[in-house]
Protein backbone atom coordinates (compact mmCIF):
# COMPACT_ATOMS: atom_id res chain seq x y z
CA UNK A 1 0.00 0.00 0.00
CA UNK A 2 1.39 3.39 -1.02
CA UNK A 3 2.18 5.96 1.64
CA UNK A 4 -0.73 8.29 2.22
CA UNK A 5 -0.20 11.70 0.66
CA UNK A 6 -2.40 14.76 1.04
CA UNK A 7 -2.89 18.17 -0.54
CA UNK A 8 -3.86 21.17 1.60
CA UNK A 9 -5.16 24.17 -0.36
CA UNK A 10 -5.24 27.46 1.57
CA UNK A 11 -6.31 30.99 0.67
CA UNK A 12 -3.18 33.08 1.19
CA UNK A 13 0.20 33.19 2.92
CA UNK A 14 -0.47 36.76 4.09
CA UNK A 15 -2.78 35.93 6.98
CA UNK A 16 -1.88 34.64 10.43
CA UNK A 17 -4.82 32.21 10.59
CA UNK A 18 -3.89 30.66 7.23
CA UNK A 19 -0.30 30.30 8.39
CA UNK A 20 -1.50 28.59 11.56
CA UNK A 21 -3.71 26.28 9.48
CA UNK A 22 -0.57 25.17 7.66
CA UNK A 23 1.43 24.75 10.87
CA UNK A 24 -1.21 22.55 12.52
CA UNK A 25 -1.56 20.42 9.38
CA UNK A 26 2.21 19.95 9.10
CA UNK A 27 2.38 18.91 12.76
CA UNK A 28 -0.44 16.39 12.26
CA UNK A 29 1.22 15.00 9.13
CA UNK A 30 4.48 14.40 11.00
CA UNK A 31 2.66 12.72 13.87
CA UNK A 32 0.64 10.51 11.52
CA UNK A 33 3.56 9.64 9.25
CA UNK A 34 1.94 10.91 6.05
CA UNK A 35 3.09 13.25 3.28
CA UNK A 36 1.57 16.71 2.95
CA UNK A 37 1.84 19.31 0.20
CA UNK A 38 0.50 22.83 0.85
CA UNK A 39 -0.49 25.27 -1.89
CA UNK A 40 -1.79 28.84 -1.60
CA UNK A 41 -4.34 30.42 -3.94
CA UNK A 42 -3.40 34.09 -3.39
CA UNK A 43 -7.07 34.77 -2.69
CA UNK A 44 -8.18 33.68 -6.18
CA UNK A 45 -10.77 30.96 -6.82
CA UNK A 46 -9.59 30.20 -10.36
CA UNK A 47 -6.01 29.77 -9.16
CA UNK A 48 -7.22 27.49 -6.40
CA UNK A 49 -9.33 25.36 -8.74
CA UNK A 50 -6.45 25.01 -11.18
CA UNK A 51 -3.97 24.02 -8.47
CA UNK A 52 -6.27 21.31 -7.14
CA UNK A 53 -7.34 19.97 -10.55
CA UNK A 54 -3.70 19.56 -11.57
CA UNK A 55 -3.29 17.18 -8.63
CA UNK A 56 -6.47 15.28 -9.50
CA UNK A 57 -5.78 14.91 -13.23
CA UNK A 58 -2.41 13.18 -12.92
CA UNK A 59 -1.82 9.44 -13.13
CA UNK A 60 -3.60 7.60 -10.32
CA UNK A 61 -0.27 6.57 -8.78
CA UNK A 62 0.59 10.25 -8.32
CA UNK A 63 -2.78 11.45 -7.05
CA UNK A 64 -3.13 12.52 -3.42
CA UNK A 65 -5.04 10.21 -1.09
CA UNK A 66 -7.05 13.19 0.11
CA UNK A 67 -7.52 16.91 -0.44
CA UNK A 68 -8.27 19.48 2.25
CA UNK A 69 -9.50 22.90 1.07
CA UNK A 70 -10.27 26.25 2.62
CA UNK A 71 -12.06 27.94 -0.30
CA UNK A 72 -10.84 31.33 -1.48
CA UNK A 73 -14.18 32.34 -3.00
CA UNK A 74 -17.87 32.16 -2.35
CA UNK A 75 -18.40 28.56 -3.42
CA UNK A 76 -16.99 25.41 -1.88
CA UNK A 77 -15.60 24.36 -5.29
CA UNK A 78 -18.35 21.78 -5.96
CA UNK A 79 -17.15 20.75 -9.43
CA UNK A 80 -13.60 20.27 -8.21
CA UNK A 81 -14.92 18.25 -5.26
CA UNK A 82 -16.91 16.02 -7.61
CA UNK A 83 -13.81 15.44 -9.75
CA UNK A 84 -11.90 14.41 -6.64
CA UNK A 85 -14.67 12.03 -5.53
CA UNK A 86 -14.87 10.50 -9.02
CA UNK A 87 -11.15 9.77 -8.77
CA UNK A 88 -11.64 8.14 -5.35
CA UNK A 89 -9.87 10.96 -3.50
CA UNK A 90 -11.05 11.96 -0.02
CA UNK A 91 -12.29 15.55 0.32
CA UNK A 92 -12.51 17.85 3.33
CA UNK A 93 -13.85 21.38 3.29
CA UNK A 94 -12.34 23.65 5.93
CA UNK A 95 -14.01 26.61 7.58
CA UNK A 96 -16.96 26.49 5.20
CA UNK A 97 -20.34 24.81 4.83
CA UNK A 98 -21.51 23.24 1.54
CA UNK A 99 -24.69 21.37 0.64
CA UNK A 100 -22.91 19.16 -1.90
CA UNK A 101 -20.99 17.29 0.82
CA UNK A 102 -24.07 15.17 1.53
CA UNK A 103 -24.29 14.20 -2.14
CA UNK A 104 -20.62 13.22 -2.24
CA UNK A 105 -21.12 10.99 0.78
CA UNK A 106 -24.03 9.23 -0.95
CA UNK A 107 -22.31 8.72 -4.30
CA UNK A 108 -18.65 8.12 -3.40
CA UNK A 109 -16.87 5.67 -1.14
CA UNK A 110 -14.14 8.21 -0.44
CA UNK A 111 -14.55 10.21 2.79
CA UNK A 112 -16.15 13.63 2.34
CA UNK A 113 -16.76 15.96 5.27
CA UNK A 114 -16.62 19.48 6.68
CA UNK A 115 -14.60 20.79 9.63
CA UNK A 116 -15.58 24.37 10.36
CA UNK A 117 -16.29 27.01 12.93
CA UNK A 118 -19.73 28.57 13.31
CA UNK A 119 -19.19 31.84 11.48
CA UNK A 120 -22.62 33.21 12.37
CA UNK A 121 -21.80 32.66 16.03
CA UNK A 122 -18.50 34.46 15.48
CA UNK A 123 -20.46 37.47 14.24
CA UNK A 124 -22.84 37.24 17.19
CA UNK A 125 -19.94 37.22 19.65
CA UNK A 126 -18.43 40.29 18.00
CA UNK A 127 -21.76 42.12 18.22
CA UNK A 128 -21.96 41.32 21.94
CA UNK A 129 -18.37 42.49 22.43
CA UNK A 130 -19.24 45.75 20.71
CA UNK A 131 -22.28 46.25 22.93
CA UNK A 132 -20.12 45.69 26.01
CA UNK A 133 -17.63 48.29 24.81
CA UNK A 134 -20.25 50.81 23.61
CA UNK A 135 -23.19 50.28 26.00
CA UNK A 136 -24.64 53.69 25.09
CA UNK A 137 -24.53 52.90 21.38
CA UNK A 138 -22.83 54.77 18.59
CA UNK A 139 -21.21 54.12 15.22
CA UNK A 140 -18.69 51.40 14.42
CA UNK A 141 -16.49 50.98 11.38
CA UNK A 142 -17.10 47.38 10.27
CA UNK A 143 -14.48 45.76 8.01
CA UNK A 144 -15.55 42.53 6.32
CA UNK A 145 -13.86 39.99 4.11
CA UNK A 146 -14.40 39.83 0.33
CA UNK A 147 -17.94 40.17 -1.06
CA UNK A 148 -17.88 36.66 -2.53
CA UNK A 149 -16.71 34.99 0.70
CA UNK A 150 -19.26 32.78 2.43
CA UNK A 151 -17.35 33.22 5.67
CA UNK A 152 -17.67 37.01 5.44
CA UNK A 153 -21.39 36.75 4.65
CA UNK A 154 -22.07 34.40 7.56
CA UNK A 155 -20.13 36.49 10.06
CA UNK A 156 -21.95 39.63 8.97
CA UNK A 157 -25.32 37.86 9.14
CA UNK A 158 -24.58 36.71 12.69
CA UNK A 159 -23.39 40.18 13.66
CA UNK A 160 -26.48 41.87 12.26
CA UNK A 161 -28.75 39.32 13.91
CA UNK A 162 -27.87 40.45 17.43
CA UNK A 163 -26.50 43.96 16.86
CA UNK A 164 -28.08 46.35 19.34
CA UNK A 165 -30.45 48.90 17.84
CA UNK A 166 -28.42 51.77 19.24
CA UNK A 167 -25.34 50.62 17.28
CA UNK A 168 -24.86 51.64 13.66
CA UNK A 169 -22.15 50.43 11.28
CA UNK A 170 -20.23 51.88 8.36
CA UNK A 171 -19.14 49.06 6.08
CA UNK A 172 -15.70 48.62 4.48
CA UNK A 173 -14.33 45.56 2.68
CA UNK A 174 -10.93 43.94 2.88
CA UNK A 175 -9.42 40.69 1.63
CA UNK A 176 -8.56 39.07 4.98
CA UNK A 177 -5.08 40.64 4.98
CA UNK A 178 -3.62 43.52 6.98
CA UNK A 179 -2.56 45.32 3.80
CA UNK A 180 -6.02 45.16 2.21
CA UNK A 181 -7.67 46.61 5.32
CA UNK A 182 -5.08 49.37 5.59
CA UNK A 183 -5.77 50.38 1.98
CA UNK A 184 -9.53 50.34 2.50
CA UNK A 185 -9.35 52.52 5.62
CA UNK A 186 -6.92 54.99 4.02
CA UNK A 187 -9.26 55.38 1.04
CA UNK A 188 -12.23 55.85 3.38
CA UNK A 189 -10.42 58.51 5.38
CA UNK A 190 -10.19 60.64 2.23
CA UNK A 191 -13.99 60.84 1.92
CA UNK A 192 -15.69 64.02 3.09
CA UNK A 193 -18.33 62.06 5.01
CA UNK A 194 -15.68 60.51 7.27
CA UNK A 195 -15.28 63.58 9.47
CA UNK A 196 -19.04 63.77 10.02
CA UNK A 197 -19.21 60.33 11.63
CA UNK A 198 -18.57 59.99 15.35
CA UNK A 199 -17.06 56.52 15.07
CA UNK A 200 -16.72 54.84 18.47
CA UNK A 201 -15.10 51.50 17.56
CA UNK A 202 -13.52 49.52 14.73
CA UNK A 203 -14.69 45.95 14.18
CA UNK A 204 -12.93 43.67 11.68
CA UNK A 205 -13.82 40.14 10.65
CA UNK A 206 -10.32 38.98 11.47
CA UNK A 207 -7.38 40.17 13.54
CA UNK A 208 -5.17 40.92 10.54
CA UNK A 209 -7.67 43.43 9.16
CA UNK A 210 -8.14 45.00 12.60
CA UNK A 211 -4.40 45.59 12.73
CA UNK A 212 -4.45 46.89 9.16
CA UNK A 213 -6.97 49.51 10.27
CA UNK A 214 -4.64 50.49 13.11
CA UNK A 215 -1.79 50.86 10.62
CA UNK A 216 -3.93 53.21 8.52
CA UNK A 217 -4.64 55.46 11.50
CA UNK A 218 -0.96 55.31 12.50
CA UNK A 219 -0.16 56.90 9.13
CA UNK A 220 -2.20 60.05 9.82
CA UNK A 221 -0.07 63.20 9.90
CA UNK A 222 -2.23 65.11 12.42
CA UNK A 223 -1.13 63.92 15.91
CA UNK A 224 -4.47 64.73 17.55
CA UNK A 225 -6.44 63.01 14.79
CA UNK A 226 -4.13 60.00 14.97
CA UNK A 227 -4.54 59.71 18.75
CA UNK A 228 -8.31 60.11 18.51
CA UNK A 229 -8.59 57.10 16.20
CA UNK A 230 -6.04 54.98 18.04
CA UNK A 231 -7.83 55.57 21.35
CA UNK A 232 -10.88 53.71 20.04
CA UNK A 233 -11.43 50.00 20.75
CA UNK A 234 -10.42 47.66 17.90
CA UNK A 235 -12.11 44.25 17.66
CA UNK A 236 -10.85 41.32 15.62
CA UNK A 237 -11.35 37.61 15.19
CA UNK A 238 -9.23 34.41 14.99
CA UNK A 239 -7.55 34.94 18.35
CA UNK A 240 -4.37 32.98 17.80
CA UNK A 241 -2.11 32.88 20.85
CA UNK A 242 0.86 34.68 19.28
CA UNK A 243 -1.13 37.29 17.36
CA UNK A 244 -4.75 38.10 18.25
CA UNK A 245 -4.56 37.14 21.92
CA UNK A 246 -1.16 38.81 22.29
CA UNK A 247 -2.52 42.00 20.67
CA UNK A 248 -5.37 42.04 23.20
CA UNK A 249 -2.95 41.61 26.10
CA UNK A 250 -0.79 44.43 24.68
CA UNK A 251 -3.78 46.74 24.29
CA UNK A 252 -3.60 46.88 20.50
CA UNK A 253 -6.97 45.14 20.26
CA UNK A 254 -9.80 45.44 22.78
CA UNK A 255 -11.13 41.97 21.99
CA UNK A 256 -10.96 39.04 19.60
CA UNK A 257 -12.82 35.77 19.06
CA UNK A 258 -10.74 32.65 19.54
CA UNK A 259 -11.29 30.44 16.48
CA UNK A 260 -9.05 27.35 16.59
CA UNK A 261 -7.37 26.32 13.30
CA UNK A 262 -8.91 23.07 12.07
CA UNK A 263 -6.64 21.82 9.28
CA UNK A 264 -4.69 19.51 11.59
CA UNK A 265 -7.88 18.09 13.07
CA UNK A 266 -9.33 17.51 9.59
CA UNK A 267 -6.19 15.71 8.45
CA UNK A 268 -6.34 13.42 11.49
CA UNK A 269 -9.98 12.56 10.75
CA UNK A 270 -9.20 11.87 7.11
CA UNK A 271 -6.20 9.65 7.83
CA UNK A 272 -8.13 7.65 10.44
CA UNK A 273 -10.97 7.08 7.97
CA UNK A 274 -8.68 5.99 5.15
CA UNK A 275 -6.71 3.63 7.35
CA UNK A 276 -9.79 2.08 8.93
CA UNK A 277 -12.01 2.09 5.85
CA UNK A 278 -14.64 4.02 7.81
CA UNK A 279 -16.32 7.39 7.38
CA UNK A 280 -16.06 10.71 9.15
CA UNK A 281 -18.98 12.68 10.64
CA UNK A 282 -20.35 14.90 7.89
CA UNK A 283 -19.87 18.07 9.94
CA UNK A 284 -17.48 18.83 12.80
CA UNK A 285 -17.71 22.27 14.41
CA UNK A 286 -14.90 23.80 16.45
CA UNK A 287 -15.56 25.77 19.64
CA UNK A 288 -15.46 29.57 19.86
CA UNK A 289 -14.91 31.96 22.74
CA UNK A 290 -14.64 35.66 23.38
CA UNK A 291 -11.22 36.90 24.44
CA UNK A 292 -11.38 38.40 26.97
CA UNK A 293 -14.65 36.86 28.25
CA UNK A 294 -17.67 39.08 27.72
CA UNK A 295 -18.22 39.59 31.43
CA UNK A 296 -14.67 40.93 31.79
CA UNK A 297 -14.65 43.08 28.69
CA UNK A 298 -14.10 46.75 29.31
CA UNK A 299 -12.89 49.62 27.25
CA UNK A 300 -9.14 50.00 27.46
CA UNK A 301 -6.61 52.49 26.14
CA UNK A 302 -4.84 50.91 23.16
CA UNK A 303 -1.10 51.14 22.74
CA UNK A 304 0.45 52.77 19.69
CA UNK A 305 2.16 50.49 17.19
CA UNK A 306 5.67 51.61 16.34
CA UNK A 307 6.39 51.82 12.65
Amino acid sequence: MKKLRFLLSLITKNNDFQVEQAITAEAAARELGVELEIVYADGDTITQSTQILKNIQVHSALQPSGILVEPAGGTGLPQVAKAAAAAGIAWSLLNREADYIGELRRTSKAPAFVVTSDHRETGRIQARQLSALLPDGGVALYITGPTESGTAKDRKEGFEGVRARNLQITLLRGKWTEESSQRAVLAWLKLAVTNKLAVGAIVAQNDAMAMGARRAFEALSDPQEKQRWLSLPFLGCDGLSKTGQAWVRNGLLAATVITPPMAGQALQLMVQALRSGGQVPERTVTSLESYPPLDKLSRRQPAVVKQ
